[in-house]
């Protein structure tokens, strides 16, 4: 059975508000999704009725927070399948996961090793690279995109090589919504002997994600990209990476025993969990995925392709307007340009008609540069956008091409 959209709707009180005095369009989904009123719920729950510190505490309130906090992680470790629970580290999002692996890869690495990734980099997946590099007197590698925002599979194919030591790419583009294929990318990179992070933060709503299947090492995502809160997200990796990987903070709850000279480290997950986690929003982690793992994956992803493929073929037919990112296997995000208008402008035209998109390099210089863009207008959408909402984004945008011709 299809989805009931707009039963899905009601779930979301945000999207019953309006922008002067316009039914709001919410169309900033890659940037971030917005919250049902069960994960709402389920922060204001914590914080009413059992607010504590986690693991320590010897009364109620903390029994009852360390078990809906750890009943969380195992609800992130199945909705992944992840190994063990053990591997499911708690972090305040892709960023911070990212920077653990890349912190410990800058004391592992060596001069004349080499980290490789793609010209489709958000800065997180490319910025922490390069200074663990340049910490390390090792070299960072980009394998290119075509035109079209697709990878080039045998360019990256070629760089790889036995001075290879991490392969990092995007599980999808926030900046295209191009989709990589993940698992002819991790073995290629496996067969030279690499270690392989994905950065899921685009994939992790749009695509059924099973890290064993997959076969890459660590895998990294946000909460607050798949309806859940800002400020919590999680890395995973293999246990027996994660048993070895030098420490990312120290402080409270990452250690085994401290002396004034020596300390030695907490066993998994813990080791990466230094100081007061973030209880409330890990909670409503658990909860924003159990809400999702309710709905048909398949009606889903027909859901949102359905939408891609009307916003794409309508603003195609719009003149003056050029897509960026024609890839033909993709999330739900279309970026644009439109001939003389700048990517702020549509924005800011476009929002005057309650319709919120992203615009500027979307966290990927060096893929604008690439491209040759100062930017793009990007719209991306959900399980909660309608083809009324489509229809919206592409009259508005006409109306925009008025206004800026």
């Amino acid at each position: 059975m299809a989805l009931d959209i707009e039963a899905l709707r009601e779930e979301f009180p945000i999207l019953k508000r309006e922008v002067d005095g316009k039914p709001l369009v919410y169309l900033d989904n890659a940037a971030t999704t917005q919250k049902p009123q069960c994960v709402i719920d389920a922060i204001v729950h914590y914080y009413s009725y059992y607010n504590a510190n986690v693991h320590r505490g010897a009364h109620r309130l903390a029994d009852e927070a360390t078990k809906a906090f750890e009943e969380a992680r195992d609800i992130l470790a199945s909705f992944i399948n992840a190994y063990q629970r053990e591997e499911v580290i708690w972090t305040s999002g892709t960023t911070e996961s990212i920077n653990i692996v890349s912190h410990g890869l800058a004391q592992l690495l060596q001069p004349g090793d080499e980290v490789l990734v793609t010209e489709m980099e958000h800065h997180a997946d490319l910025v922490t690279w390069q200074q663990a590099c340049l910490a390390a007197g090792a070299s960072l590698k980009a394998a290119p995109i075509l035109d079209s925002g697709e990878l080039d599979i045998g360019a990256f194919e070629a760089l790889l090589g036995p001075q290879t030591k991490l392969v990092a790419f995007p599980h999808a583009s926030n900046a295209l919504g191009t989709l990589n294929p993940i698992k002819e990318l991790t073995a290629k990179a496996k067969a030279v002997g690499a270690w392989v992070l994905i950065d899921g933060a685009q994939g992790i709503a749009h695509e059924t994600v099973d890290v064993q299947a997959i076969g890459c090492d660590f895998y990294a995502f946000s909460a607050h990209k798949i309806y859940g809160p800002m400020g919590i997200g999680v890395l995973w990796g293999r246990e027996e990476l994660l048993r070895e990987w030098p420490v990312w903070q120290t402080g409270g709850e990452m250690i085994s025993t401290v002396t004034y000279q020596t300390a030695t480290w907490n066993q998994l997950p813990y080791k990466f969990e230094a100081g007061t986690p973030n209880v409330a929003d890990a909670i409503a982690f658990g909860r924003a995925v159990a809400w999702y793992q309710q709905l048909n994956r398949e009606d889903v992803h027909a859901h949102e392709q359905a939408l891609l493929a009307s916003a794409s073929q309508q603003l195609a037919a719009i003149e003056g307007l050029t897509l960026v990112g024609t890839a033909p296997s993709k999330v739900s995000v279309v970026s644009f340009i439109m001939a003389g208008g700048h990517p702020a402008d549509i924005g800011f035209l476009l929002d005057r008609q309650g319709i919120a998109i992203r615009t500027g390099h979307h966290c990927a210089e060096p893929l604008m540069n690439r491209l040759g863009l100062p930017g793009t207008a990007r719209a991306s959408f959900a399980i909660y956008n309608t083809q009324a909402e489509v229809d919206a984004l592409a009259a508005g945008l006409r109306k925009v091409q008025m206004m800026l011709m």
